[in-house]
């Protein structure tokens, strides 16, 4: 995928926006969620207080003494992890479970309400204490009374809870990644339309993108069919320009031709033939710019099409009563079937060009054939001429080059290579078994 591309963009930074908000919702819930067994940890822990607070009792001289405890059996195995402890200035009792150890003392702890903090136990790290002060014996014997319990439980009940948080999460953006994926895909699809549309406006000026579409593509349709439609004016004003040229310029050329003809049969044959130069010259370049004006029009589409061997026979019906070839033998081996990916007028364009040019040039045979050839359909013209050697054959086809090496004006193979081109085939040209030159002409298919 191209890095440049806004669908590379737009995916890119979905998937990362999705990614830093799921990282962070995994950052919070797991917090969450720990904070949550906490809170439920601290009401076991209180339901255990309020217990251990029932059962106290004050004896003669202050000292502490507890009818009946909390129930869980874990207060009576020693560094179960469960433990509780009431302690006066006189008296301490704890939980079986303690041992000879007790619970860490804090002078923070209220006696309106529990309070709970994280402290190191005495066996454990970890050890969430809930404590609270009350007095007892008429209100002259302040107690301190804790319960603690082991706070691992809860960060390893978080740690799993995180870790299978993170599968769910990552499967959650692979999800959403693919729903941006589709989102996109399906958002530029107008922008792929036009596209299409602009290949096709690009290969022909009457071709225009569709009238309606997206509120934000809109402007920019509308401003591009109204540059086709300035383009497309032109186009037909250059046209109209290039054939008033010419037909301005052929009254002006007829009498330089008889006044070659006067002079020529007055005797003056060098002036004459300067003469007869300068008009094929000033012919020439009046009908390069005719032709490249037709080119011009040509187009490339992909639904365009037509039979190979009805426009070829066409083309050699009217060179068999043209000068050079009604002395030669043509001969056209072309399937019925065979269709090639231009518009018959523009084929007959390109057959003309090529045929003509070997008729100028062939001794006794022209052969016109084709075929469709792995990916690609060809159309070639042989004929059996003195034809080119390798390195003539590549610099004849390069631009600017003239192609006609017989003293013409070039123009038969370079209008072969310009409607080739324009309609997205290619041209080369190589050594024909017959001997002559082969023009072989290929489109994808």
């Amino acid at each position: 995928m191209n890095l440049k591309s806004l669908r590379f963009r737009l995916l890119a930074g979905g998937a990362v926006a999705v990614a830093v908000a799921l990282v962070a919702a995994w950052f919070f819930l797991t917090l969450l969620f720990e904070h949550h067994l906490e809170r439920r940890l601290a009401d076991e822990l209180q339901r255990d207080g309020v217990r251990l607070v029932s059962g106290l009792t004050v004896g003669p001289g202050g000292s502490l003494a507890v009818a009946e405890g909390p129930r869980d059996e874990r207060f009576t195995v020693p560094a179960s992890g469960l433990y509780w402890q009431a302690s006066s200035a006189r008296t301490m009792l704890r939980s079986r479970s303690l041992w000879d150890q007790a619970l860490p003392t804090s002078s923070r702890a209220q006696a309106d309400d529990w309070s709970e903090r994280i402290d190191a136990g005495p066996f454990e790290p970890r050890l969430m204490l809930l404590e609270r002060r009350i007095l007892l014996g008429g209100g002259s014997v302040p107690v301190l009374v804790q319960i603690g319990q082991d706070a691992q439980m809860v960060t390893s009940a978080a740690r799993e809870f995180g870790r299978e948080l993170a599968i769910f999460l990552a499967i959650l953006w692979l999800a959403l990644s693919l729903a941006a994926w589709a989102q996109v895909a399906l958002g530029l699809r107008p922008l792929a339309r036009i596209q299409t549309a602009l290949d096709r406006l690009r290969r022909s000026p009457s071709e225009r993108l569709a009238a309606e579409g997206p509120a934000e593509v809109q402007p920019l349709i509308d401003a591009i069919n109204a540059l086709a439609d300035v383009r497309e004016a032109d186009l037909d004003r250059a046209r109209r320009r290039a054939a008033d040229l010419a037909h301005g310029l052929k009254t002006p050329l007829a009498a330089l031709a008889a006044q070659s003809r006067r002079a020529r049969a007055a005797g003056a044959i060098e002036a004459a033939d300067g003469l007869d130069r300068a008009i094929a010259a000033v012919r020439g370049a009046i009908e390069a710019e005719l032709a490249r004006t037709r080119i011009a029009s040509v187009r490339r589409d992909a639904g365009l099409s037509c039979p190979a061997r009805a426009v070829a026979e066409q083309v050699v019906a009217v060179l068999e009563r043209t000068e050079h070839g009604e002395t030669l033998a043509f001969e056209v081996d072309l399937d019925d079937a065979l269709r090639l990916p231009l518009s018959a007028e523009d084929l007959t364009e390109l057959l003309g060009a090529a045929a003509e040019n070997a008729a100028r040039y062939a001794r006794r045979r022209v052969r016109l054939w084709g075929a469709a050839e792995g990916a690609r359909i060809m159309l070639a013209i042989d004929d059996d001429g003195p034809g080119l050697t390798p390195d003539d054959a590549d610099a004849a086809l390069e631009r600017g080059a003239r192609l006609d090496r017989g003293g013409g004006q070039g123009l038969g193979l370079a209008i072969v290579r310009d409607v080739a081109e324009a309609t997205g085939g290619s041209v080369t040209l190589a050594r024909a078994e017959m001997g002559g030159l082969r023009v072989a002409i290929s489109w994808p298919r």
